[in-house]
């Protein structure tokens, strides 16, 4: 998994960020799909002895959601103020933390909006389909920021192939 370092460029993080937002977007997102999807990261992180969470929503209802052992209950409310991020700027959280550094701004001071209901960590993932644009959120929370992006990341790769 790739990850962000404090002494990485973060131009160049940010243009890798864009790029992926462009290259992973589907043909169509079911519940199905999301059920896919979910499994596969569940996989992978157990594969790896990862402690996260993992939720999958299309439009706002929650298709997909696993809690795996070493996490907490905090880890939910990561993911849901993650994902109101997603919602509200169209973009990854990370995404949206990485523009917001590189501009030498605390995104929550910047924006105005409350830590307990917006963050822009690493790990909530727009779900976009061919001609619609934005269908839900791929979401993981537990492991640092970069590596929860890279997980999703990872993850929509092997469901989009």
């Amino acid at each position: 998994m790739a990850s962000w370092t404090p002494g990485d460029d973060v131009a160049a993080v940010i243009a890798r960020l864009e790029h992926e937002e462009r290259e992973l977007v589907l043909p169509a997102f079911t519940h199905d799909d999301a059920w896919r999807l979910g499994c596969l990261l569940v996989e992978l992180a157990e594969e790896r002895s990862l402690a996260v969470t993992i939720d999958i929503r299309k439009g706002t209802q929650q298709v997909f959601h696993a809690a795996l052992e070493g996490t907490t209950p905090d880890n939910d409310s990561w993911v849901e103020r993650k994902v109101r991020t997603v919602y509200r700027f169209g973009a990854s959280s990370y995404l949206v933390g990485r523009r917001h550094a590189a501009g030498g701004n605390d995104f929550n001071e910047a924006t105005g909006l409350p830590f307990q209901e917006y963050v822009a960590h690493g790990g909530a993932f727009p779900i976009r389909v061919e001609g619609v644009g934005i269908v839900g959120v791929a979401t993981v929370s537990g492991l640092p920021q970069a590596e929860d992006h890279a997980l999703v990341v990872e993850g929509l790769r092997a469901l989009a192939s």
